[in-house]
């Protein structure tokens, strides 16, 4: 368990953004009610973030790590059947997506608002698409398969972009979607 005084001063300048994100919604969110929430000055903030964009995207990257988590998780109980594994992390990212605050918040307040949220996890997700595409492929080339590295980057990509989308957009029910995704996976790595 993660304790505030565990926390780099970066950490809780991210972690307030997202509380303060939460409650007042990002619009809301400004320096200066973020170096109140966090105890420090404003220039201390915009050291630690720079910009709001760049808090944004920080935010973004932070909540990742508790998608990659199921991620990983899912991979260590399929050691030796990688279509199960695949089928495992979507369903538990997709499960986590449907109560994780931040994300309903982001997505949900977005539509229609100028924000640079949503676009982080739409069109502007070059990080957090790069972020997770490697690490699944960490998690993917422990497995034997017989593609090259170009086509199994394609497919890690494909993947990747397609539970990203039923995040930002799902349309049925996790475990279907995961159901999906693995049969796609299945054909497209030739397992």
């Amino acid at each position: 368990m993660t304790t505030a005084a565990s926390l780099t001063m970066h950490e809780r300048v991210v972690a307030a953004a997202a509380e303060l994100t939460l409650e007042v919604g990002w619009a809301g969110v400004t320096m200066g009610k973020l170096a109140d929430r966090v105890g420090v000055s404003r220039q201390t903030v915009y050291n630690e973030v720079g910009s709001k964009p760049q808090l944004a995207e920080e935010m973004v990257l932070a909540e990742l790590a508790t998608f990659l988590a199921v991620v990983d998780e899912a991979f260590d109980e399929q050691p030796g059947n990688l279509v199960e594994a695949i089928r495992g992390a979507s369903r538990g990212v997709l499960e986590l997506a449907r109560r994780n605050a931040l994300l309903q918040a982001v997505v949900s307040a977005s539509y229609g608002a100028a924000t640079e949220l949503l676009p982080l996890l739409t069109t502007r997700n070059d990080a957090l698409v790069l972020t997770a595409t490697e690490a699944v492929r960490r998690r993917v080339t422990s497995y034997p398969i017989d593609l090259d590295d170009r086509h199994l980057d394609a497919a890690i990509d494909m993947v990747v972009r397609l539970v990203l989308s039923h995040v930002v957009h799902p349309i049925g029910k996790p475990a279907d979607t995961a159901d999906d995704i693995a049969w796609i996976s299945e054909k497209t790595l030739r397992l």
